[in-house]
């Protein structure tokens, strides 16, 4: 395994969050209603790690670095736990486990629909994420991955329905998130200059 110090740091610190917040909860450092504020952080966490995913290749293609690309298996992962961690808190904290109230919160709140849409679509790339399924699927796995640029506009639509009068936030995140969906052309992908080998160039002058 390549890089283990490397995995091992970022699996720890995405890891510790999640524990944090609810040791945050737990200690009512979280203000009158804790379920919420996890379940807010929780979804926002999943979009941010999306984000990270996503810039791997850029950071890669930049640096000439091979250690983004061995985490970015591990950080796409961590987007669909954050995700199912982020439904399990709502249907929690907000539902309290009573399904007879879905119907209402569905009709309510639509962005609901949205972000499940968003889910199973992660559901399905963290199900194909590994060796045996790329041997399987050949060349049409890389054609599936590519929904992952399609659940990164439901998840920020899902934020904006959510937030709606205060998007100063979620201007910040649908900016980097189209930079890095726009950075996918593969004519732009191709222009972008790797730092080791302009590197190179410059010590042969």
């Amino acid at each position: 395994m390549r890089h283990p110090f490397w995995r091992l740091f970022v699996f720890v610190l995405v890891a510790v969050w999640p524990l944090f917040w609810l040791y945050q909860a737990w200690s009512f450092a979280l203000g009158p209603d804790p379920g919420k504020v996890l379940v807010e952080r929780l979804g926002l966490g999943a979009l941010i790690l999306l984000l990270i995913t996503l810039s791997m290749t850029p950071l890669q293609k930049l640096s000439g670095w091979p250690g983004w690309m061995a985490v970015r298996r591990q950080l796409g992962l961590w987007c669909f736990a954050y995700g199912v961690l982020h439904l399990a808190a709502y249907a929690v904290f907000i539902l309290g486990l009573d399904w007879s109230q879905l119907g209402v919160e569905l009709r309510k709140r639509p962005y609901i629909i949205v972000g499940a849409i968003a889910l199973l679509g992660l559901l399905l790339l963290a199900l194909t994420s590994n060796r045996y399924s790329q041997r399987r699927l050949g060349k049409s796995w890389k054609k599936l991955h590519c929904l992952v640029y399609l659940i990164l506009p439901l998840v920020l639509l899902h934020m904006l329905w959510i937030v709606r009068a205060d998007l100063q936030e979620w201007t910040v995140y649908a900016v980097i998130g189209a930079a890095l969906l726009v950075l996918r052309i593969p004519a732009l992908m191709r222009r972008i200059p790797r730092v080791s080998g302009a590197a190179q160039k410059v010590q042969q002058k």
